[in-house]
């Protein structure tokens, strides 16, 4: 993975070596910040387009009201600051991380009034979350010990730093364990979601994939569920169980580094055939050439940002 050796930090670019902070950061010791992950393609038309930029900056801006706290630039500023930080690093296509976190402010939880928010953009080129393999033939799965927090536990609206430690703990326990990704039950028993992935499953023909009652509103699945409206495929938003994801007919996972991840088997049960499903295969076809602007639907508006 080639990291981008310019960063956007705190209103200019400058070196990933210059760019420090402080070890007394909150941020760092309470994971008081947040963040998003975005791609940016190749375009068959040529240069390179970072998709649905606008979104993942709107659903970062909420992330930080979520927190109570406000960022000190403005959405065109963090627009313009992801296109910058691509084009200084040379890259077309790669993964984006901005990156909003409390500062060195106060040293115990309470971050004060007012904190001093710092904010950074950095780029890198980033394969198959999930490996070729997983893409290829589909990844395996487990439910893990670990449940997705209660809704007044955490806040499951926000890309929040902290919360993500309970989805470390999982992918751990699973990659120890040989598969390749965890599966996270909501606290009633329903499945909720991967440590950074949303859920679909396909079942005679009817796609589900699990509300937003406890789990991140992805913007890959967002994506998903509108393409799937326009091809007049049933979709339907609703909670499942393990066992049902059995018996599923095919089951993918989404998420911007995830991109279309179909499932080969979860708990040792192989989904299907043990292979990527039909559906599944024409929806990640479809995918690569929606984000590299070769196929552009009518609901589809300003859904690429150009470098």
């Amino acid at each position: 993975m080639a990291r981008g050796n310019k960063v956007w930090f705190n209103g200019k670019l400058t070196t990933a070596d210059e760019a420090r902070i402080s070890l007394f950061t909150h941020g760092l010791h309470y994971g008081s910040g947040a963040f998003e992950g975005i791609r940016a393609y190749k375009q068959a038309a040529g240069g390179g387009a970072i998709f649905r930029l606008e979104d993942h900056v709107e659903r970062l801006f909420d992330s930080v009201k979520i927190m109570g706290f406000k960022l000190p630039f403005s959405k065109d500023q963090l627009i313009q600051a992801c296109r910058e930080t691509c084009s200084a690093n040379g890259f077309e296509e790669c993964y984006l991380r901005p990156i909003v976190f409390v500062g060195d402010e106060a040293l115990g939880v309470y971050p004060g009034d007012e904190p001093k928010l710092n904010v950074a953009v950095l780029t890198w080129e980033w394969g198959s979350y999930l490996g070729d393999r997983g893409i290829n033939e589909g990844a395996r799965l487990k439910v893990s010990t670990y449940i997705r927090p209660h809704p007044n536990s955490v806040m499951t609206k926000g890309k929040i730093t902290g919360q993500y430690l309970t989805g470390v703990l999982a992918k751990q326990e699973a990659k120890k364990q040989g598969f390749d990704e965890a599966l996270l039950l909501d606290p009633e028993g329903f499945l909720a979601e991967g440590s950074g992935e949303n859920l679909f499953m396909v079942k005679n023909g009817v796609v589900k994939t699990t509300p937003l009652t406890s789990v991140l509103n992805g913007i890959t699945r967002q994506t998903v569920i509108e393409y799937f409206r326009n091809q007049k495929i049933e979709m339907v938003g609703e909670r499942f169980t393990r066992d049902e994801l059995y018996c599923a007919d095919e089951v993918f996972m989404t998420g911007t580094a995830a991109e279309i991840t179909p499932i080969q088997s979860v708990d040792n049960r192989t989904i299907g055939a043990g292979k990527p499903g039909e559906l599944t295969r024409k929806l990640q076809q479809d995918y690569q050439k929606i984000v590299r602007g070769e196929l552009k639907l009518p609901y589809m508006k300003n859904w690429w940002t150009k470098i």
